[in-house]
């Protein structure tokens, strides 16, 4: 059996990035065969991933670049396990690795992604599970956003200090610097407020549809209850049993025992006045879903739409939102609570 050195060792860990007992054993196991001890750890490694398959994977970075020129924006979602693992300096060099490669490579989607070459030595794929053997904790790609621009425009960016979540925009219309200002701005806003869509041409009818069946079902069942020894409440009946009635104030549910209630009334306006009614409350839907519409985060005396026309008079051009992109870490995913005394007496058991 040849004998494996220290600097064997070392070798194979600097170029696999495997922890030392690994490649210690890989050597050991493949005879001093540095190319089989990598198919050795990759394997090592495929098991260990498929292992950690059913866990749950909500923490992590989003990882953000743009181009000194402003025309390519990219941003992605990696994430781990825990949020110890999301600042281990491995996990941090993927992520911008991926972002970089994203940048590069334009893939179609995640799995388009995960399939194409990394730096031409291994697949996306590939890579992520060596890191799973090396960090021990179930890593992911999870969703990436790319925006090159065609034309004349400029990306904008913001990424939250906590590098948890951050937006990518694309004003067109002109690739001055003061664009790409307002593309910063804009992105910001978005990583704040969370708008559904930039404009109101693109809320679906259905969405519309729904608000307005809401607001009318608000105009059908707003009551005003008086109650014994307290002010009396306004709000909207939304369910009432032998002991209680259910009243939704100002957008939360309280609850009202019967026992208190002297007197209900149910306020009621004209149906003539329903549509005039519905339509302000749509505007105010707009600007709470809409990044055109909202108001600014900045100055909330001026919305957004405000902003990008003031800069389009400085650039002399009329700019406008292109596409955007937002991601925040874990979005989306039902979070499991652990025990973490359980699982440390679990892991000193086995």
């Amino acid at each position: 059996m040849a004998e494996i050195s220290a600097a064997m060792v070392k070798e194979l860990r600097e170029k696999t990035g495997a922890g030392m007992m690994d490649c210690k054993k890989a050597l050991t196991e493949t005879a001093g065969d540095f190319s089989k001890a990598e198919e050795w750890l990759r394997k090592k490694g495929v098991a260990q991933a498929a292992k950690k398959g059913d866990r749950v994977a909500a923490e992590g970075l989003i990882g953000l670049s743009v181009s000194d020129d402003g025309q390519l924006g990219v941003l992605v979602e990696v994430n781990a396990e825990t949020d110890f693992v999301a600042k281990n300096a491995e996990f941090v060099k993927l992520t911008q690795g991926l972002v970089h490669h994203v940048g590069r490579h334009n893939p179609a989607d995640i799995e388009a992604l995960l399939g194409q070459m990394f730096e031409g030595s291994k697949s996306v794929g590939d890579l992520v599970i060596e890191k799973i053997a090396t960090i021990g904790e179930k890593l992911t790609v999870r969703r990436f956003s790319r925006i090159q621009v065609e034309g004349s425009g400029m990306v904008g960016s913001y990424l939250h200090s906590n590098e948890k979540v951050g937006a990518i925009v694309e004003v067109l219309g002109s690739a001055h610097a003061e664009a790409k200002n307002v593309a910063n701005e804009l992105a910001m806003q978005l990583t704040a407020m969370k708008p559904q869509w930039v404009t109101r041409e693109q809320v679906p009818a259905e969405a519309l549809e729904k608000e307005k069946a809401l607001y009318k079902d608000e105009l059908q069942n707003t009551w005003r209850f008086t109650i014994k020894d307290g002010p009396a409440r306004t709000g909207i009946l939304r369910s009432e049993d032998a002991e209680k009635v259910m009243l939704e104030v100002s957008g939360k549910l309280e609850k009202v025992p019967l026992e208190q209630i002297v007197k209900r009334e149910q306020i009621t306006k004209p149906e003539a006045m329903w549509e005039k009614i519905i339509a302000g409350k749509l505007e105010k839907f707009y600007e709470n879903n809409c990044l055109v519409e909202q108001l600014w985060v900045k100055d909330d005396k001026l919305k957004i739409k405000d902003v990008i026309a003031e800069a389009g008079k400085k650039v002399g051009a009329t700019l406008k939102v292109g596409r955007v992109g937002r991601l925040e870490v874990g979005e989306g995913i039902e979070k499991v609570k652990s025990d973490l005394a359980a699982e440390v007496a679990a892991t000193l058991k086995s």
